[in-house]
């Protein structure tokens, strides 16, 4: 019995080691011990919820990333044991388990480890070493912080291709070699002609065959290679920028999306696929295409100089179409993108509202219009193709002029017996070589047009600063008591617009449910906004805590305040994962516990799949009433110690509505709740109410005080009960 006793504590304290390992994140844990060497905060849940690592732990990539934003410079390496004496320490080793550990210290037969599973650091042996680490290894050193960021342009693109710098060079190699068998090609002809022809030279043709042909072989081969070398490449160099540009896009403030059509944004999102097409295209083929150029040339001038000044005398002319045509092509395609965005932000407006349009039968006039618009973007495109096209005709034709010229002039040249009919083919295919890299430099011109309207259009999405404080070097602030203050603060949407919220000063205790109400317009729905630093102040201070709200992360202030609006978003997926937004590693028990705290519960369970139920996108599915319950438990699930109702309940039926308030005392249940309703009733029981017009605090206290006092409130109540 004794035995049976011993073997089971022993059986929990091995499920309890094993549950202890299973949190314990090391790849995170060892990025934060060395992000403190270097004198740089970071936080753990910060850093946890900004790469939405689950419980599966931090891997490789999400490593570098953080540790990136944190400011340190790191890259991975597979190295062999003799070189760990060398590395800048401390640095993060890979074990074969898959786990992280960080060395600390080395000497010649001992290394200074911590291991997160551990939890203190502790000395092993060279052979030690050898068992457990995989020989990969994360290396980290502090970025060199400049005095100012360079205006966004193209060179903001170079760092995501210089990363492939090795591979880049293989393939202008492989291109060199490309050139290289292209001049080798007119020489052989030229052989064939004077000199297998004339002397009827088979077995020179046999070898020169044969040669031709092993030459054709290679360049198949290393066409086929660069391709798909440099089509991998490409495809790296577009992930990285498509990162690039997302992130800095969901950091940037919501007034930049609010004053912005939806249909814009994604048009120059779009943008950004010409300029990564320019920069892997034309311009990586232009160096070696000029190179080339002056060894042909040289080669032609070999042969005859008359003939290679009558080819590079049609150079200025192609100088001279660029001039001309180039102002122009870039007002058509100016032109073209404003359609194309006009058009795009139609098409996301219709979709949207595609509801409304049914309802009032919209759609004759919706297709007119949209027809309208498509009109109006074909035009603007068949310019620019007219355009483009033009100029690359002009320039086919001032080739083809210069290749009618050389043959007529090289004919004469024959006859005279200046040069031989082998060097005249020859020549005229070294022309071709000519020219052809010319007309690819005009239209690189016109791309490069293109591409500079794309960088203006991404400008106004780059050059948009982020959100102030949003890193996840930030210390969080201490656990919030839900205590908020607002002094002298004034808030206008743009600096010459009207003042939204003026000298606004007001406390509100923690634990106690306030409500916000007052005339449309009034600001309410702006408080709310401001709290949640999704917008700044123009002037003032909001407090929670008595902490200024600029010195906190963004993000993690908004982690611990729940908000519900009159229209939550809910996304395509289950009904579990709409819940489990926040926290989609969340556990079923206490996704259940704040569906049953929001009166969701019961419905849910009555559905086929219970909360594995799809919802289509913006809940298509579920009524309006259930929608509300699920974003409800939505906002309660992360235990917020703020919950903001921003007329939550408006829009709801009597029967929701209802199951809401008889719920509401137990969702108030220790937090500080805000209560911005357009029903005053349901404001009856709140400790508070702030009075709000056109940004102005105009009287604040209970329901009975602010009736007592025939103010403001009084008026909207009598209106409503009067309704």
């Amino acid at each position: 019995m004794k035995a049976e006793v011993v073997y089971e504590e022993e059986n929990i304290h091995q499920q309890n080691e094993k549950e202890r390992k299973r949190k314990t994140d090391t790849g995170l844990s060892c990025l934060i011990l060395v992000a403190n060497y270097h004198n740089i905060s970071a936080d753990y849940e910060q850093i946890k919820h900004s790469f939405a690592i689950g419980d599966d732990g931090t891997n490789t990539l999400q490593m570098l990333k953080a540790s990136r934003d944190l400011g340190l410079k790191s890259k991975k390496a597979r190295i062999p044991l003799k070189r760990l004496y060398k590395l800048p320490l401390p640095s993060v080793l890979i074990t074969k388990e898959g786990e992280y550990l960080v060395l600390a210290k080395t000497n010649d037969d001992q290394f200074l480890i911590f291991d997160p599973l551990v939890g203190k650091p502790s000395s092993i042996s060279v052979k030690e070493m050898e068992e457990i680490w995989s020989n990969e290894v994360i290396l980290f050193s502090p970025k060199v912080k400049t005095a100012h960021s360079e205006a966004f342009g193209l060179k903001w693109f170079l760092p995501a291709l210089w990363r492939h710098k090795k591979i880049l060079a293989e393939v202008l190699l492989a291109s060199l070699f490309i050139q290289l068998f292209g001049l080798v090609s007119p020489l052989i002809t030229q052989v064939i002609i004077d000199k297998v022809l004339v002397h009827h030279g088979l077995s020179t043709l046999n070898v020169l065959a044969i040669g031709l042909l092993i030459i054709i072989i290679f360049e198949l081969i290393l066409g086929i290679s660069r391709t798909y070398v440099f089509t991998h490449t490409t495809s790296r160099v577009d992930i990285t920028l498509s990162t690039k540009l997302f992130s800095h896009l969901f950091r940037l403030p919501l007034s930049y999306f609010e004053n912005r059509r939806t249909g814009a944004t994604i048009a120059r999102v779009r943008e950004l696929e010409n300029i990564r097409q320019f920069l892997t295209g034309s311009p990586f083929t232009a160096v070696l295409d000029l190179l080339f150029i002056v060894v042909y040339i040289a080669v032609m001038f070999a042969f005859s100089s008359n003939l290679t000044f009558i080819a590079l005398g049609t150079l200025p002319l192609y100088a001279l179409l660029s001039l001309i045509f180039t102002p122009l092509l870039r007002n058509r395609l100016e032109e073209r993108f404003q359609r194309g965005s006009e058009s795009q932000s139609y098409l996301v407006e219709a979709v949207s509202g595609i509801q409304t349009i049914k309802s009032f039968a919209l759609e004759p006039i919706s297709q007119k219009k949209w027809e309208g618009l498509l009109s109006n973007y074909t035009r603007a495109t068949f310019k620019v193709l007219l355009l483009s096209g033009t100029a690359g005709s002009l320039a086919q034709f001032i080739q083809k002029i210069s290749n009618l010229v050389i043959l007529f002039y090289g004919t004469h040249l024959v006859l005279a017996g200046t040069i031989s009919v082998g060097q005249l083919i020859a020549f005229q295919m070294l022309a071709s070589r000519v020219s052809d890299p010319v007309l690819r430099l005009v239209q690189m011109w016109q791309d490069f047009q293109q591409t500079g309207i794309s960088i203006n259009k991404l400008k106004d999405i780059f050059e948009v600063k982020p959100e102030p404080a949003v890193s996840v070097s930030k210390t969080r602030l201490p656990r919030i008591q839900g205590k908020i203050g607002f002094e002298s603060v004034t808030f206008r949407y743009k600096v010459d617009g009207p003042e939204i919220i003026r000298d606004l000063s007001f406390a509100i205790q923690p634990g106690t449910v306030v409500g916000i109400v007052g005339r449309s317009g009034s600001g309410k729905s702006t408080v709310s906004k401001l709290i949640q630093r999704l917008y700044v102040p123009e002037s003032g201070k909001i407090l929670i805590d008595g902490v200024d709200i600029s010195l906190a992360d963004p993000s993690w202030l908004r982690r611990q305040i729940g908000v519900v609006l009159q229209e939550n978003y809910l996304f395509s997926g289950t009904i579990r994962e709409n819940i489990a937004l926040n926290n989609p590693s969340a556990r079923i028990e206490d996704i259940v516990r704040v569906a049953h705290l929001a009166g969701a519960h019961d419905f849910i369970i009555g559905l086929a799949e219970g909360y594995d139920t799809m919802v289509g996108e913006r809940g298509e599915g579920l009524s309006g009433g259930q929608r509300q319950r699920i974003a409800i438990a939505r906002a309660l699930l992360s235990n917020p110690r703020i919950l903001i109702f921003d007329e939550a309940t408006s829009a709801l039926d009597y029967e929701s509505e209802r199951i809401i308030q008889n719920n509401l005392q137990k969702i108030c249940a220790g937090r500080t709740v805000i209560i911005i309703a357009h029903r005053l009733s349901t404001l009856r029981t709140a400790s508070k109410i702030i009075v709000l017009d056109k940004g102005h605090l105009v009287e604040a206290g209970s329901h009975q005080s602010l009736l007592a006092n025939k103010g403001l409130y009084h008026y909207l109540y009598n209106q409503q009960e009067r309704e």
